[in-house]
């Protein structure tokens, strides 16, 4: 039985400060991000307990730059090619409580963080950020991006007997002790609406939160709107209830979990 409830909408200055024993993982994949990295590690709130970049073989200063920024920071090198190769290895290689995700270009903001949390400790199993409900937005979607992640939702919803406002954002938390059921083998963006469906399909407990999407501070996007797109449709129809049964999906090499 799929599962899915509303948010809750708190009060953002209680998001903003409220305290935590559980502990927060920060997975934060990069290729070539040198120029944004070190915006997006400056204001990484206290809430945050270890920060893992996942580096895809930059060629230029970015794991340079973070250790710069962030002394502390794990660097983990991804095992394949791949946004989804990415986060897959730093999800293995978190210890927190929570595992929170986001980008390195700069378009997700990192004060937004202990909102996510916020829902965690108040019972929901995977909060993920809504550029499309009240309080977010986004000052770098094109029209055609727009129009097709407002296709691939209302496929979504009416595959997955669902009532989310946004898919193809992956700016996304959740509870650690979940990660089997999320049951992760895509390779590229896809993965993100991979996470959303399984969540849906083990009937965890959603909460959408407003997020403001901001224009990438430097370079350009990986992501290919067109091919990325069809791998996120294949993606839906793929995992749809009924489909076919887990054994039949094409493996992905499996990261190896981080011994550090």
């Amino acid at each position: 039985m799929i599962m899915y409830k509303d948010p809750i909408i708190s009060d953002e200055r209680e998001a903003g400060t409220q305290s935590t024993q559980s502990t927060v993982s920060l997975v934060v994949p990069a290729l070539n991000e040198a120029r944004n990295i070190a915006w997006v590690f400056e204001q990484i709130p206290a809430c945050v307990d270890e920060v893992i970049l996942v580096d895809g073989d930059s060629t230029d200063a970015t794991v340079p730059m973070a250790q710069h920024c962030l002394p502390t920071v794990r660097n983990v090198r991804q095992s394949g090619p791949g946004k989804g190769n990415a986060l897959r290895t730093g999800f293995l290689a978190a210890k927190g409580d929570y595992v929170v995700m986001m980008d390195a270009d700069g378009s997700m903001s990192p004060a937004e963080i202990p909102h996510f949390v916020h829902f965690l400790e108040h019972g929901y199993d995977f909060v993920k950020g809504s550029r499309f409900v009240a309080g977010g937005g986004s000052l770098d979607i094109t029209r055609f991006r727009k129009l097709g992640n407002r296709v691939l939702l209302l496929a979504a919803n009416r595959l997955y007997d669902a009532s989310l406002t946004d898919l193809c954002y992956g700016f996304c938390a959740f509870r650690r002790s979940f990660l089997d059921q999320l049951d992760l083998h895509a390779v590229g963006f896809e993965i993100e609406a991979e996470m959303i469906v399984h969540a849906l399909r083990s009937g965890l407990r959603i909460a959408e939160v407003p997020s403001l999407e901001l224009p990438r501070r430097s370079g350009c996007s990986n992501l290919h709107a067109i091919s990325d797109g069809r791998r996120v449709l294949r993606t839906l129809l793929s995992e749809r209830p009924g489909a076919r049964s887990p054994a039949a999906r094409p493996s992905a090499a499996r990261p190896e979990r981080s011994a550090s």
